[in-house]
């Protein structure tokens, strides 16, 4: 079987996440792939790679500094994995898909959505797939808890807790800063999360929110507070979803959040609930988590475990990247393509769009781009038309 030639453009801290699911593809028998070439501006962080994929696959990628020189001098590749700033994931997928490359891109999609229909717009023009690497949803955790959601263990779904209260002040580079980052974790992380209340919920249809930023400053040095570097991303969102079907969700999220910091993930239906750390409560059953996840893995066909679960492997990015290299070669697709992936990326916008405005805002004018108040200012500064 003809392999898929793909070329690692960035090279940093999600990327070994990236080559870890390569190696748990590889270790499971699935080698339809051959990473061909690695890039990154910091020629070490792609050398590295390379080296490291070597004595993986048994052949040795070409390094590039620049996506340019791989795109015009590059061995040959069919498709291009792409881990770097969000500032930059317009201009490099944009020009790999007018070249004629499949493209699989870290979330979130792009910085703003003005430049992610830019790519979707690129990519459909090519004939090419746009794959938003997501992985949340990928687990059998969350397979389990949609499962269980959507076939009725809860009731009717009626609410969504999800809430994230910790600190964090050690100064993470490039991504506390709106012109590389887009926004700060409610973004970054947040947009997996959006992904998730898509995927249990439905559709997002209204959101209500406001945003923070008490803490401007993070530290090289947390614990001694030493080294401040100022920061101009937020670090605490409060927000209201509202659903398709009406039901409502809590979104909290913040990283100065001293003394004690919990977390809460939860639906709530009305029969029951299902919560991340207890498992299902309903008037009638118990079950924790485990014994959902087992009754979820007996509920399933054979087809639906290999479709969910190839080979047995559980490790969400090698199931992405396993849904990928399938749909490259025809035999499949992906679950999430650049429109699913813009529209979580939307419902964690709309949080900025609804604080900057002072209202409520809707999915369709976030989505329609009718609302851009929050992302003018780095459309603007990043040339984004």
């Amino acid at each position: 079987m003809k392999k898929v030639r793909v070329a690692m453009i960035g090279c940093g801290g999600i990327a070994g996440a990236h080559r870890n699911g390569l190696t748990a593809l590889w270790n499971a028998g699935y080698r339809n792939f051959e990473i061909v070439a690695t890039c990154d501006v910091v020629r070490d962080k792609a050398q590295a790679m390379a080296d490291a994929l070597a004595a993986l696959q048994g052949t040795k990628p070409v390094v590039f500094e620049d996506f340019r020189d791989l795109l015009d001098k590059g061995p040959d590749c069919e498709a291009v994995d792409i881990c770097t700033l969000h500032s930059e994931h317009h201009t490099v997928a944009i020009p790999c898909l007018k070249a004629g490359k499949h493209v699989t891109i870290e979330k979130p999609l792009a910085i703003t959505l003005r430049a992610g229909r830019k790519m979707i717009r690129a990519a459909e023009k090519a004939g090419k797939i746009l794959h938003v690497a997501e992985n949340y949803r990928l687990s059998p955790h969350n397979r389990a808890f949609r499962w269980a959601v959507q076939s009725g263990m809860i009731g009717k779904p009626f609410m969504l807790f999800w809430l994230e209260v910790r600190e964090r002040l050690w100064y993470w580079g490039w991504r506390e800063h709106k012109m590389q980052a887009g926004a700060g974790w409610a973004l970054d992380g947040g947009v997996h999360h959006c992904d998730l209340f898509r995927f249990f919920m439905g559709p997002v249809t209204t959101v209500t929110a406001n945003v923070r930023s008490f803490h401007p400053v993070r530290y090289k040095d947390d614990k001694a507070r030493t080294g401040p570097i100022e920061v101009d991303v937020e670090d605490c969102s409060m927000a209201v979803l509202e659903f398709e079907g009406g039901a409502l969700g809590a979104w909290v999220t913040t990283n100065v959040a001293s003394g004690n910091g919990f977390g809460k993930n939860g639906v709530y239906g009305s029969e029951g609930s299902l919560t991340w750390d207890a498992g299902l409560k309903t008037r009638k059953v118990e079950m924790t988590t485990e014994q959902v996840l087992k009754a979820h893995d007996a509920a399933m066909s054979k087809a639906e475990k290999e479709k969910f679960f190839p080979l047995g492997v559980t490790d969400g990015i090698a199931i992405e990247l396993h849904q990928f290299y399938e749909a490259v070669q025809g035999r499949g697709e992906v679950e999430t393509d650049g429109w699913e992936g813009y529209k979580a990326e939307a419902v964690a916008l709309a949080i900025f769009e609804s604080d900057r405005l002072g209202r409520k805002v809707t999915l369709k004018e976030v989505e329609g781009l009718k609302v851009e108040e929050y992302q003018k200012e780095i459309n603007e500064e990043l040339g984004i038309k």
